[in-house]
Order: C-alpha cells, then structure tokens, then sequence
C-alpha cells in the first residue's frame, strides 16, 4: 500500500486517475441534472395532489407513489443491466460515460422525486393557506412559496442525491462505464493491485466530503431560521 506515496505509482496511473476522475463527475453531474429535470416536477405533483395538498387527486397520486416505488425498488445494477437495449438505442452505446448516464437517471430520478416531496412537506402550512387567501395560483404558491420556502432542505436533499449519483457511477463501473468504479474493478480486483483499489476509494470519499461540505454551507447560508 504505500506505494502509493511512490513517484513510480503516479507516473503510471497518475494520468488513469486523473481521467477516471473527471469521467465520474461528468457522469455525476449530467446525470444530476437530468434526474432532477424529471423527479423535480414528479416531487412537486406529489406534494400537490396528495390528499392535504393544494389540488388533491387520488387517482394521480396513487400512480405517481406506485410509479415512483417501484423506480426506487429495483437495484442499480439489475436496472442498469435490464434497459442496456434502451440505453443503446436512445445513446447510441451500452457502454462508456453515454452508456451510464440513462441508467442513473432513471435510477436517481424516483429518488429525487421522494427526497423533493419531502422536503417541501416541511413547509408551513400556514404560508400556504395565506397565499391561498390572497388568490396566488398553484403555480404562484409553487414558484414563489413551496420552492423558495423549502431551498434549505432541497440544497441538503440535493446533497444526499448528488452522493448516491455518485455511488452509483462506482457501480456502473461493473459493465465498463468509466470512472474511478472502473478502475477499481479493473485494476484493483482483476489485476490485482491493491493500492489501485485504496486510491479510487479514498478518491470518493474526498468527493463525498466535499460534496456535503460545499451543500451544507450552501443551505446554511441561505436558511432564514438560522438568521
């Protein structure tokens, strides 16, 4: 192991890390974005229509909870494996960075979607009767309300989807997505070089501390409660 404070050891896989490095956050980040485009909204419906929200619907949030479980019950790796002909076909590949972002889209987006329905649950129901009474729309008590009351609590949700997007990526790295979870598989278990190993895991847990570091202080600064 402590190879790895050797000059040998980063001449050699000093350039791999490096770019399995920025592969896992571009996978990370896209796929962020594009799972908070779709669980962001579904969030917001299911705030809405559930039985003491603003538009209650039965029907609509009866689906969206069914729809939203069974995303968040199936196994990245069995999801990943299970839409390989999708991915293709809407990427163009099964594998590489394209290859994994639909997989952790659709595996982050239901997870989003409880994370943002819970977070906007917190929201004083007070405020939302006194917006109601000054004739504000469903989508103004959205925009100006829910979403703006609730930005705290969605920072620190953003933080703990951001992660397991993140764990997610070291995953993917099991049927050659790239990123440091492919390295690990590559190098560390079947080439067996165990510093390899150690390296890529202390590599995500420095990103996983400074993910939650940089959205703790975000919502800290920005919640009125501790002003």
């Amino acid at each position: 192991m402590s190879e790895i404070f050797t000059g040998a050891f980063w001449s050699q896989y000093g350039s791999l890390l490096s770019q399995g490095t920025i592969d896992t956050l571009i996978m990370t980040g896209i796929s962020t974005v594009f799972a908070y485009i779709i669980g962001l909204p579904l969030g917001v419906l299911l705030i809405l229509t559930q039985p003491h929200g603003i538009r209650p619907n039965k029907t609509v949030y009866k689906l969206l909870g069914w729809i939203i479980n069974i995303g968040r019950s199936l196994p990245f790796i069995i999801l990943m494996i299970a839409i390989m002909d999708f991915t293709k076909l809407l990427v163009g590949t099964k594998i590489g960075i394209r290859g994994a972002i639909p997989p952790l889209v659709i595996s982050a987006a239901p997870f989003i979607a409880r994370m943002v329905e819970t977070s906007l649950a917190e929201v004083d129901t007070g405020v939302i009767e006194a917006a109601q009474s000054m004739g504000a729309s469903t989508m103004q008590i959205v925009w100006k309300v829910y979403l703006p009351e609730a930005t705290p609590s969605l920072i620190l949700g953003g933080a703990i989807s951001v992660i397991t997007i993140l764990a997610y990526t070291a995953i993917a790295g099991a049927v050659g997505s790239g990123g440091l979870g492919d390295l690990a598989i590559r190098y560390g278990y079947q080439r067996k070089v165990d510093s390899m190993m150690l390296i890529t895991v202390l590599f995500l847990i420095v990103l996983v501390q400074l993910i939650q570091f940089v959205f703790s202080r975000v919502s800290t600064h920005i919640d009125k409660r501790l002003k």
